[in-house]
Order: structure tokens, then sequence, then C-alpha cells
């Protein structure tokens, strides 16, 4: 769990400063897919399905 976790905020960052930079291409796609799959093997995969099932929800009900 501790390296995951540590991978994720690694990759995390990684991936704030290629976006903020606006540096887009292969490299920053591989940090994107690798940070989502370390998150989704994080205790924070539960929340965030939870989260995205409750604007998916609230946003049919508009």
């Amino acid at each position: 769990m501790a390296i995951t976790l540590s991978l994720v905020v690694l990759f995390g960052l990684v991936l704030f400063f290629l976006l903020r930079s606006k540096t887009l291409g292969y490299g920053s796609a591989f940090v994107a897919i690798m940070f989502g799959f370390f998150l989704a093997s994080t205790g924070a995969s539960g929340p965030i399905n939870q989260l995205t099932h409750a604007v998916i929800d609230a946003a049919s009900k508009l």
C-alpha cells in the first residue's frame, strides 16, 4: 500500500506539471494512464466511484 500510494503521488505530481506546462504527448499519456492505474488500486477508488455516480445521477435529473 505504501508503494502504491507513493507512486500515485509521484505520477500525480508529474501529470500536474505536464498539464500546467501544456506539454502533452505520448509521455504524458503514459503518465496519465499510470496515475489512473495506481489510483484505482488505492483506497481512494471507492469514494471516486461514488462521487462519479452521484454527479451522473444529478446531471441526469436536470
